[in-house]
């Protein structure tokens, strides 16, 4: 047996970890009914064993503070843990797949709908009493079906990390590994939610009234999905114009969208794809697949755009990287390029060249995106402060729905439902990452403005830029240093803050 070295972690891992993407790929793109991960993680035990962390533990623990070798060994510590965990769950994980790809729900008698298409046909009913009919099915068999798996995943990942006492507690593990203070950005994400408050009230009566012509009182987390479909701007973004549109717009930009070949666009409808989105990096830089199930309108749009960051991140990755800085590292970073790109949506010069928009529609448009602008910060702000709340132990699983509830709606205006506690909760504080990304993505868009002007989004100069300064650095760097690097700028959501203010009013 070879002996368990640096440099064959770095190999076996990278191979660990394409067998699971493509597995994960082929599973939630509706190409598999199921999930084989069980054998990946048998076949590669060692790389995924004690004596792979004990590895990883001794050279973080060896390596000098700020050091190169510090960082690497982090990331490597960080997915060892991460992996470790996965194979505890890695069963729940192979049910969750195979339920989902054939859970259906009954909707009032009258018809049924696969579980995974549920939220798009939200969106899309056109009466409210059709759309409500449809959560409650949904939610009947998430309360009976799907919760309890997720549940049963979040407190065996959770007790799994803890007993490995990296540090005190699964709050404290993530804080240790990552370098974020989870306590200071749930401070930075109430400070938001009580400082947008008023903008808030102001701003949400409209746009109900205007596009649900309901109140506040009345509005649930299904009113919010058919809110933010944006259905009134459809003929402005036409299906058969939208990858079309999204690759011209690369293609101006001077990056090519497929990357010579290593991304694949797989956009089509297909029974059992995931109704959420994905990038799926398979082999990072040579293949990696942007994944849509197609919902309609704007929310196609922004989807694409923001997977399309994700992927031209990864398959413009330097392949010359060490396995760590093309996988792992801080994914506030790839979130910050994917929402770089969405937040295009944003940009009425983007929105006037490659959308139907026209100058008479796109003022109302924007005022529409600065509101779901808000609504998505406040609700991931909320979402944050409701996980501290789930791993920190003190709140009993019981008692959590009640929170999660609680936190949510008062954030986010809109009724949540408790059958979602922990179906709505990504591990190891993944929010934290989409909030991180925010902040990044202000300042990234900000240095791109002082480098080609305001439409750098088309500036032939600024693809390449991008390619070599940006992505080519895969994840070495964290989103804070990438921010000092690219503007000298911390991360804050006082930029996002003053955006939806100006966006609100015009």
């Amino acid at each position: 047996m070879t002996a368990l070295t640096l440099e064959r972690l770095r190999r076996e891992g990278q191979a660990f970890s394409e067998e699971i993407s493509r597995e994960g790929y082929l599973a939630h793109a509706g190409h598999k009914s199921t999930a084989d991960l069980q054998p990946i993680y048998e076949r590669h035990a060692e790389i995924v064993g004690e004596g792979a962390l004990e590895l990883t533990l001794d050279l973080f623990r060896s390596a000098a503070a700020g050091s190169e070798e510090r960082r690497s060994a982090g990331y490597l510590l960080e997915w060892q843990i991460e992996s470790q965990s996965g194979r505890e769950v890695v069963e729940l994980d192979e049910r969750e797949i195979a339920w989902e790809s054939s859970a259906v729900i009954d909707v009032a008698g009258a018809r049924r709908v696969p579980y995974q298409r549920a939220a798009i046909e939200i969106a899309n009913a056109k009466h409210r009493q059709e759309r409500l009919a449809i959560d409650e099915a949904r939610a009947k068999v998430a309360a009976a079906e799907h919760s309890p798996l997720r549940l049963e995943r979040i407190q065996r990942e959770k007790a799994y990390i803890e007993e490995l006492e990296i540090a005190p507690g699964y709050v404290g593990t993530f804080e240790a590994l990552t370098g974020i203070s989870l306590a200071d950005l749930g401070s930075q994400c109430a400070a938001f939610i009580a400082d947008t408050q008023a903008m808030w009230d102001d701003t949400l009566p409209f746009f109900l009234r205007r596009s649900l012509e309901i109140t506040p009182a009345e509005a649930t987390r299904a009113d919010a999905l058919a809110l933010f479909r944006g259905r009134e701007f459809d003929g402005a973004f036409p299906a058969s114009d939208l990858e079309p549109a999204i690759r011209r717009h690369a293609a101006e930009l001077a990056i090519d969208p497929l990357a010579g070949g290593r991304i694949t666009f797989d956009l089509a409808e297909r029974e059992g794809k995931d109704s959420r989105a994905f990038c799926a990096p398979v082999r990072v830089p040579e293949e990696v697949y942007l994944v849509l199930r197609p919902h309609g309108g704007v929310t196609d749009y922004t989807t694409l755009l923001h997977e399309l960051g994700h992927a031209l991140h990864f398959a413009y990755a330097d392949p010359h990287y060490p396995f760590e800085y093309r996988w792992l590292g801080d994914n506030s970073v790839t979130e910050g390029y994917a929402m770089l790109f969405d937040h295009l949506m944003q940009d009425r010069g983007w929105l006037l060249r490659y959308t139907g928009l026209g100058r008479n529609d796109v003022g109302e448009f924007l005022r529409m995106a600065s509101f779901e602008e808000l609504h998505f910060l406040r609700r991931y702000c909320a979402k944050l402060l409701y996980e501290l709340e789930v791993y920190s132990g003190k709140t009993g699983w019981d008692v959590l729905p009640e929170a999660y509830v609680e936190t949510l709606s008062t954030a986010t205006g809109f009724r949540y439902r408790s059958a979602d506690a922990f179906i709505d909760l990504d591990p190891r504080f993944y929010s934290s990452r989409y909030l991180r990304a925010w902040q990044l993505q202000s300042v990234l868009a900000q240095s791109l403005v002082g480098r080609f002007d305001e439409d750098w989004f088309r500036n032939p100069a600024a693809g390449p830029w991008i390619v070599e300064n940006l992505f080519a650095e895969g994840q070495r760097e964290t989103a804070t240093e990438l921010a000092v690097r690219a503007s000298g700028a911390d991360l804050s959501f006082a930029p996002l803050a003053s955006a939806i203010e100006r966006g609100l009013t015009g």
